[in-house]
């Protein structure tokens, strides 16, 4: 399931989490290590072509983990201060290394620093919290294949 299908399945869900990453150019990725540990590293995203992008310098051991393992998480940054316009969102999924043509004309529309590697993701959970008329905290939980979820707790 890529970023698409979740927008179509969720529209509202998806337009708010497409904000809040262009918030700020920065976001934590959560990817596994050799020995099965968790990584975070800063990382950019970039939502196009209904996808949602991962972009990283060559060699790079976020790179590494995900050629072994495409398991990842990746976290919005909450911005500056304690004020989280808009909400808290993470993005849990697998990210599989793209090559070729998409590749080079991936490069051509954003011009990363060279060389570098792509990854095109499929969602397995995108879950958005924010706190609701300052007396409720609110989380909305989309999975594949499932009805978006919305849990309200005071």
């Amino acid at each position: 399931m890529n970023w698409a299908v979740f927008a179509s399945a969720a529209p509202e869900p998806a337009r708010v989490a497409e904000e809040r990453f262009r918030a700020h150019r920065h976001h934590v990725l959560a990817t596994l290590r050799k020995d099965g540990s968790p990584r975070t590293c800063g990382l950019e995203a970039d939502f196009r072509d209904g996808e949602l992008w991962l972009g990283m310098m060559a060699g790079s051991l976020k790179a590494l983990d995900l050629r072994r393992d495409p398991r990842f998480a990746l976290q919005a940054n909450p911005g500056a201060g304690t004020d989280m316009g808009g909400g808290d969102v993470r993005i849990a999924g697998r990210a599989y290394e793209v090559e070729g043509e998409r590749k080079v004309r991936y490069a051509k529309e954003v011009e990363p620093p060279q060389p570098f590697h792509l990854f095109r993701t499929e969602l397995t959970e995108v879950v958005r919290t924010y706190v609701e008329d300052e007396r409720y905290l609110v989380v909305q939980v989309w999975k594949p294949g499932e009805p978006l979820r919305t849990v309200k707790r005071t």
